[in-house]
């Protein structure tokens, strides 16, 4: 009992001798890890909200101009189209994306000869850059679509269905990874419950899968939300935002421009807009931000309540 006791004053001496420098001297580890982090992010994120508030060409001659570029961003109606596309390939995309991953990632924790090489095969596109799989897929959906005398840019329609194609090429494997560990998690136990309780494969997918797999399925929809609603360098190299639909009052609207497309041309379509694209920016934070949180909020609820 003794020995017991002086057993564990000794470790919480040690314990105590080891944090006390730690304690001491956090500031110098910290410091610079900060000074980064507000020359890096914070300064430039404060400056970009301000500069939505102003004209300017270059952040040194900004003028303040109140609301102004808000409401000539709310008034763009290319921003409004890019607004509803966007939210409408994002959750076509969160779907697709998330049911093949799951698909995949539950067909190979079924002790399949070579799972290890699908899952391989399967994660390689991930590694490969948005722009590279823009032109790349570019190329097949015209060598394909020639055989139909027509091309990509030729309907709206192609552009989203193929940027789609593209995106679920490119995320699936990676999703199916995170998937393959929340299935691995699942305790044996609780399947082998559900055999003798008499569940055939469909009653423990939804009972019992599914249920326990919830916080990788929050990662997921997460990744896949955030990764939908920001996605540029796939929609530049794809489609560029094409084609292009005359509208009534004769302004033209690139109709498969998404939002972090739309921002990019509108600061760089002249010296005048540069305040209206920051602001389209800022929306466009606040809107990401407020779908990813009310996304998390409502996932993470389904795992409190298993």
């Amino acid at each position: 009992m003794k020995k017991t006791r002086k057993k564990s004053d000794a470790v919480a001496l040690n314990s105590v001798l080891v944090r006390r420098p730690i304690q001491r001297c956090f500031p110098i580890f910290i410091f610079p890890t900060f000074i980064a982090f507000i020359i890096g992010f914070l300064y430039p994120f404060v400056k970009g909200i301000y500069l939505s508030f102003c004209t300017f060409t270059t952040p040194r001659d900004a003028k303040f101009a109140g609301l102004t570029n808000y409401i000539k961003a709310f008034q763009d109606p290319s921003f409004v189209h890019a607004f509803w596309f966007t939210a409408l390939f994002t959750i076509v995309s969160i779907l697709a994306i998330n049911i093949l991953a799951f698909t995949v990632a539950y067909v190979l924790t079924q002790n399949i000869l070579g799972a290890n090489v699908f899952r391989t095969v399967f994660f390689m596109p991930n590694l490969i850059g948005g722009i590279v799989l823009g032109y790349i897929w570019s190329m097949i959906f015209d060598g394909i679509l020639r055989y139909y005398d027509t091309y990509l840019l030729a309907k709206t329609s192609y552009g989203f269905w193929g940027l789609l194609i593209l995106m679920c090429w490119q995320q699936v494997g990676y999703m199916m990874i995170i998937y393959i560990a929340g299935l691995q998690g699942i305790p044996e136990d609780m399947m082998e419950a559900a055999k003798i309780d008499g569940a055939n494969k469909w009653q423990t997918l939804w009972k019992v899968t599914i249920p326990n797999v919830m916080p990788s399925i929050t990662i997921c929809v997460f990744l896949t939300l955030t990764n939908s609603f920001k996605l540029f360098d796939q929609n530049l190299a794809l489609t560029n935002g094409m084609p292009a639909a005359f509208q009534p009052d004769g302004s033209i609207i690139n109709t498969t421009e998404m939002l972090a497309l739309n921002i990019y041309k509108t600061f760089y379509t002249g010296a005048n807009t540069r305040g209206v694209a920051q602001a389209k920016a800022v929306m466009f934070f606040i809107l990401v931000a407020a779908f990813a949180l009310a996304q998390l909020k409502a996932t993470r609820d389904k795992e409190v309540q298993q």
